[in-house]
């Protein structure tokens, strides 16, 4: 059993890190003041850089890489922000994927090229004003008229809403109740009959776009028709590439937290000393790392367990929850070492603080995955209707 990264993937991670590290911070700052997604030129820098196709199959023109890989480079970028990491997250663990494993050929082929390229995000909306922990009572409809589908419905707490050039749907077939009606289909936004609410203002995540969408007789083409009645379960398996995605980015926050505090203390001098040669902030700071460490590990064995493929949803769970629990933690302690440099906006880490609650509420909430993980550990589901 082998723990460490391979000879690739470390030059893969330097690659990632150099770009974040030099080219970013500014457009962080700007994205942050703004609260504006990353502009279109920056992310043909990305394309160009091979950062949107990490784990994309070669056959669409991508890299062909295990997940591990891309959650790789994906850390690096949430070092920097969660705003300037969101498009490589969209495109290498999002909704993304599921295109690509159930899009028709017609859908794939006009799809992955632009996503590859930078020209196309791509974003899924899944809860309802009524649906989001109980996802299976989504009301969006969908029915099969002839060549086209015809949606009618809202969409709530849609991450790229507005933004990004096409939708991946949840929507109930046919008034089939429960899971067992639930699919999906693929929208773009400029389809007649959808429309956006307001952007939402949101205590983190500057740059990741939120926004009600509302669907009035929309009509698309039969072969957007991504999964039909009965594959909720499939879809659900693919969303686990997603809750990775949700758990490196908690990731990237907590150990660009670490490593901002960590370079702080040894240069934040008090009593005549730099403070990391106090007790207490040695203590503070090694409980930080151990958590940042031990969450990078279970992202990591869910992804090599993965390799190509599907993450299991134990192993997915387990890496969200830990994760989404430890980023509040190691940046409310790295704000409190910091002190009014910490609580400062111009300093950043009050952002990261900001960003790390929500990843504990999109992607399936802390407590959600705690019910998951435990009805992994006695082999059955619970029944929250009951």
């Amino acid at each position: 059993m082998d723990f460490g990264l391979s000879e690739d993937q470390r030059a893969l991670q330097e690659t990632a890190r150099r770009f974040a590290q030099t080219e970013l911070p500014e457009l962080a700052r700007q994205v942050e003041e703004t609260a504006e997604p990353v502009p279109h030129d920056w992310l043909h820098r990305y394309a160009e850089m091979g950062f949107l196709g990490i784990n994309t199959r070669e056959e669409h023109g991508g890299l062909g890489l295990p997940l591990l890989d891309a959650l790789i480079v994906l850390e690096e970028f949430a070092k920097v922000s969660v705003g300037v990491a969101f498009p490589v997250f969209e495109c290498c663990t999002g909704p993304v994927r599921i295109v690509e494993a159930h899009g028709q050929k017609a859908l794939t082929d006009r799809v992955m090229p632009k996503m590859l390229a930078g020209e196309m995000l791509v974003a899924i909306t899944m809860s309802e004003p009524d649906a989001g922990t109980a996802l299976t009572d989504l009301r969006t409809k969908a029915v099969i008229e002839g060549d086209e589908i015809v949606i009618n419905g809202a969409k709530r707490w849609c991450s790229g809403a507005g933004h990004s050039e096409g939708y991946v749907v949840f929507c109930r077939f046919d008034d089939i109740p429960g899971a067992k009606g639930v699919g999906a289909v693929f929208v773009d936004r400029d389809t007649p009959g959808l429309s956006f609410g307001a952007q939402e203002r949101l205590m983190g995540f500057r740059g990741v776009p939120s926004a009600d969408m509302t669907f009035e007789n929309v009509r698309v083409p039969r072969d957007h028709l991504l999964v039909g009645a009965g594959g909720f379960a499939g879809l659900m398996g693919l969303f686990n590439i997603e809750r990775l995605g949700n758990a490196t980015m908690a990731l990237g926050v907590a150990a660009g937290a670490l490593e901002q505090v960590t370079a702080y203390v040894q240069e934040r001098s008090q009593f005549g000393k730099p403070i990391i040669d106090f007790q207490a902030v040695q203590i503070r700071l090694a409980e930080m790392a151990m958590k940042v460490d031990a969450a990078r590990l279970l992202i990591h064995r869910a992804a090599a367990n993965a390799g190509t493929g599907l993450p299991a949803p134990l192993d997915a769970s387990m890496a969200k929850c830990f994760i989404n629990e430890a980023t509040r933690e190691v940046t409310a302690a790295a704000m409190q070492l910091m002190g009014g440099y910490g609580y400062a906006a111009e300093y950043g880490m009050e952002r990261r603080l900001r960003d790390s609650y929500g990843w504990g509420i999109a992607g399936g909430a802390i407590d959600i995955q705690k019910v998951n993980i435990a009805g992994a550990l006695v082999g059955r589901r619970f029944n929250q209707r009951a």
